[in-house]
């Protein structure tokens, strides 16, 4: 059977996808890259805002006309929110809930087991890194979450917070180690909360360290109230890589009283200068939503302020989204769509301001990347592209292709998006 894949949102989203393309591949049915081509469609949705739940109904439509004959199966938090208006959607064979996700290539092959007996999976020998697109390996810890932000629709989507156990986890990245993957990426909803706290993650990561010998790790998003010193100790392993992404939200302590998270301005800071003092050339990101209900101009002020005062080196931007069945959809003073819009124009500019003084920081230095495609050729050669230990996009153009090598280079100077490699060391 031909199957096409395909995810949409969070990085869980993507470590969702690869296993169960793993799971396929692995019971010798052929991963294709194009809807067209494929017997069975499988769509992991989103449901973060309202777009992300448009574009989830769009793209099972797309499946539809693409492939008509094909069977289409959707899962994912759109799906959870709204589970008969996709069951009745041309082409929708099956529906499968967040808590049975795991179990969705069993589901479609109509094999009986358990949740998680197919995880971690022995990996196809011929499931090597970029077979589905990427050269890291997106591995998931952690699902669900405990807060109560007023803004969020996940924590009904994805349930109550619950963790892999750690041999699985060890095992799954030490078989995608085997594959030969460079990188693992730790995803989750609420990956501090892993193991229910009390140092789980620090726990998982010293297991980690000890047990695997993935050359590169790195984690997803992380909520600033879950980390500690002892936490960012361990990055005096070098295998841990210096980028961390911890969502603020927003830089007004009023609307983060609002918001109903758990953490202000000084804790958020006084977090940052740890982090940053604990580990070297760290490099930070953060969400931000704009247009929250009630946010008067003073206040988006304030935010701004305390966001360039971070100088992160990316800003994932949102426009606030009612989304039906929050706390905040309720909430009064709703702002209207063209001013949330404009303040979110505003953050993006902040945004690649950090992001251009996060790569003249880099430029003319020694660093390490994980090539991850080819993005194009000239008559000079193949356009390589690339990640940083830091999370920057890098570029090298020659004779070889370098995808999935991680090669110690100089970096030079800035071109499209990222750096151009000045030399090989």
């Amino acid at each position: 059977m031909k199957v096409y894949l395909e995810t949409l949102g969070c990085r869980l989203n993507e470590a969702e996808i690869e296993a169960m393309a793993r799971g396929f591949a692995g019971a010798d049915h052929e991963i294709v890259q194009q809807p067209e081509l494929a017997d069975l469609c499988v769509i992991n949705t989103c449901a973060v805002t309202a777009d992300a739940a448009r574009t989830s109904r769009n793209r099972i439509r797309a499946f539809n006309r693409a492939s008509p004959n094909a069977q289409i199966i959707a899962t994912g938090c759109y799906t959870q929110l709204a589970p008969d208006a996709v069951r009745a959607m041309p082409g929708v064979a099956a529906v499968v809930d967040n808590l049975q996700k795991d179990r969705l290539v069993p589901i479609a092959l109509h094999e009986p087991t358990e949740p998680m007996d197919a995880e971690p999976l022995a990996v196809d020998l011929q499931y090597r890194p970029g077979t589905h697109g990427h050269t890291r390996a997106f591995v998931k810890v952690q699902d669900g979450c405990d807060n109560l932000c007023t803004f969020c629709i996940t924590r009904v989507a994805r349930g109550p917070g619950r963790s892999r156990a750690v041999g699985e986890i060890v095992a799954e990245i030490n078989a995608m180690g085997a594959a030969g993957y460079r990188e693992a990426v730790l995803t989750g909803v609420q990956i501090g909360s892993y193991g229910e706290r009390a140092g789980g993650l620090t726990d998982l990561l010293r297991t980690l360290l000890a047990a695997t010998d993935m050359p590169r790790l790195r984690i997803s998003s992380l909520e600033p109230w879950d980390l500690d010193a002892a936490f960012f100790r361990l990055w005096e392993n070098p295998r841990l890589l210096p980028h961390l992404h911890l969502p603020l939200q927003s830089g007004c302590d009023a609307i983060l009283r609002r918001m109903l998270r758990r953490t202000d301005q000084a804790g958020y800071r006084a977090l940052v200068n740890m982090a940053r003092g604990m580990i070297p050339d760290l490099a930070l990101s953060t969400d931000v939503i704009v247009g929250f209900p009630g946010e008067t101009a003073a206040e988006f002020a304030i935010s701004r302020a305390f966001i360039e005062e971070m100088g992160f080196m990316r800003l994932h931007v949102f426009p606030y989204s009612p989304r039906p069945g929050t706390a905040a959809a309720r909430m009064r003073g709703q702002v209207e769509p063209p001013l949330a819009k404009a303040r979110g124009e505003i953050l993006r500019s902040v945004s690649a301001q950090g992001e251009r003084a996060h790569l003249a920081r880099l430029a003319n230095c020694p660093e390490t990347v994980l090539w991850e495609s080819v993005i194009g050729a000239t008559e000079q050669g193949w356009i390589n592209s690339g990640l940083t230990r830091t999370y920057a996009r890098a570029y090298w153009t020659g004779p070889r292709v370098l995808t999935n090598e991680v090669t110690h280079v100089r970096l030079g100077t800035v071109e499209r998006d990222g750096l151009a490699v000045a030399e090989f060391v």
